[in-house]
């Protein structure tokens, strides 16, 4: 007579079952940690692209300076800057980008000219869009604004902005 051990099958078979539940994992922490390595090779390519643009925004910036220092070096007229008039908000932020010679991100922008700060990126546009020559630099993934100091100096010398005290009265 045959005897069957019901008990010692069903054990038998959960190990099988067990054994082939592990494999499953491990071959899907392994390809997990394929997909964790891609994505880790390209957030590395991304950052040295982004410091290698850092780095031409740079030079370009050197490179715009010393543009202006020749032409200003050899007594070329620097092209007639027209600026549209600003408006209220528009002037604090000016004077604030205008007073400071650090680059200021756009929170530094709004406590100093004491305006809020989900009006700033629009504000900062309208300058660009009137003619004020801004430059725009990124950080630690944020956005730095710094005004021109070539059109600082004009904007002292000519007032092309048309800035006076009542106008802020």
């Amino acid at each position: 007579m045959l005897r069957f051990d019901f008990g010692v099958f069903i054990v038998s078979k959960m190990d099988n079952v067990v054994r082939n539940i592990r494999g499953e994992f491990h071959n899907i922490r392994q390809a997990l940690d394929e997909h964790l390595s891609a994505i880790n090779g390209n957030t590395t390519e991304i950052q040295s692209l982004f410091d290698y643009l850092q780095e031409l925004d740079v030079k370009i910036e050197k490179l715009s300076q010393r543009l202006d220092g020749l032409q200003l070096s050899q007594g070329l007229p620097l092209p007639k800057l027209t600026i549209q008039p600003l408006n209220q908000t528009e002037r604090k932020l000016f004077l604030v980008l205008y007073t400071e010679e650090a680059p200021l991100s756009f929170r530094e922008i709004a406590e100093r000219a004491n305006v809020p700060n989900s009006i700033i990126p629009d504000c900062i546009s309208a300058l660009a869009q009137k003619g004020i020559p801004l430059s725009r630099t990124f950080c630690n993934e944020q956005l730095f604004i710094k005004m021109d100091p070539v059109f600082k100096e004009i904007q002292a010398k000519e007032n092309i902005v048309n800035l006076s005290l009542e106008s802020f009265m």
